[in-house]
This record gives structure tokens, C-alpha cells and sequence, in this order.
């Protein structure tokens, strides 16, 4: 028990922490955050409840008034953004990601990427763009085209959520509590 503890305040300070990473550009001006490769992470090392619960313990801080989402921003008003889609996403995807890394019986790299595939960009997408239409009066088509632009970075998020997560087991097979 206290281990898990440790490790979901440890997780939700790795999301706080990539929050505060400089903002990469790809071409056309789109920006890139390391925040939702946490969120990735958070599901694929600790496994769904676990994930889940760090993400929540991360929005929680947040919500209170913590500046830790990228860019600097906190508050209750962050909850009332067009990204709001994103924010109410990040724990089930970290769910999802958890959830398909627990249960493929694949190796945990192929699980990991795949889990962040589908938790990370598809179920956090499906929020974020519903989020989009809601707070922005746009149609579910004009949100998704939104965030394409996002995707390239979000596919090399992917990837690193498998590679980080098949070297942890590599080197420390018991810290990965999302096959244990």
C-alpha cells in the first residue's frame, strides 16, 4: 500500500514536472508538451487503477490552484477552457493505457505502445475533441481537424511511452507495477 502511495504521488509529480518542459515547435507553428507523455506513462508503468488514481492526485493539484499544466496554468478556471475535453480525458486514458499494457500479452513494449496508443491518443482524443465542439460551438468535424496538427507529436510520444517503459523493465522488472 505504501508503495503504491509513493508511486502515485511520484507519477503525479513526473506529469507536474513535464508540464514545466520547453514547448518544442513543429513546422506551422504547432506546439509540442511533454505533459500528455506523462499521462502516457503514468498508465503504462503503473498500470490502470494506479495510473488513473496519479492523474487524478496531478488534476487535484491543479484544481486547487497549482500552476503545473503546461504553459503555467491552475485554477478552477482551467475547467472551464476548451481543453477541458483533455483534462477530463487524462486520467481515463491513463486508464486505458494501463489497462491494454496490463492485459496484451504481448512484450511490454509492444503493450506499452499500443496502450498508449489507444489510451493516449484515441480515448484522449475522443475527449479533448468533444470538449473542443462543447466550449468552442464547433461540429465534431471542426474540432478533430483541430487536432491533427497534434498528431505527429503525439505518435513520437508514443513511441518514447514504449521505449521508457520496455527499458524500466528491462533494468528494474519489479518497478513495472502495470505487469506485476
Amino acid at each position: 500500500m505504501e508503495r503504491s502511495l509513493s508511486h502515485i504521488a511520484l507519477f503525479a509529480a513526473l506529469i507536474a514536472v513535464l508540464g514545466f518542459v520547453p514547448q518544442i515547435m513543429l513546422p506551422f507553428g504547432v506546439p509540442i508538451t511533454a505533459q500528455s507523455l506523462g499521462i502516457m506513462l503514468c498508465g503504462t508503468v503503473l498500470g490502470a487503477r494506479r495510473g488513473a488514481l496519479a492523474v487524478l492526485l496531478f488534476l487535484l493539484l491543479v484544481a486547487i490552484g497549482l500552476p503545473l499544466l503546461s504553459g503555467g496554468r491552475g485554477g478552477l478556471g482551467v475547467f472551464a477552457s476548451p481543453t477541458v475535453g483533455f483534462l477530463v480525458g487524462f486520467p481515463v486514458a491513463a486508464f486505458v493505457a494501463g489497462l491494454v499494457t496490463e492485459r496484451l500479452p504481448a512484450p511490454v513494449g509492444w503493450a506499452a505502445g499500443l496502450g498508449a496508443l489507444v489510451g493516449g491518443v484515441v480515448v484522449l482524443y475522443a475527449f479533448g475533441i468533444t470538449g473542443l465542439s462543447v466550449m468552442l460551438d464547433k461540429t465534431m468535424a471542426e474540432a478533430a481537424l483541430m487536432v491533427t496538427a497534434f498528431l505527429p507529436g503525439d505518435m513520437i510520444k508514443v513511441v518514447l511511452a514504449g521505449l521508457v517503459t520496455h527499458s524500466l523493465a528491462r533494468m528494474r522488472p519489479g518497478v513495472l507495477l502495470s505487469r506485476s
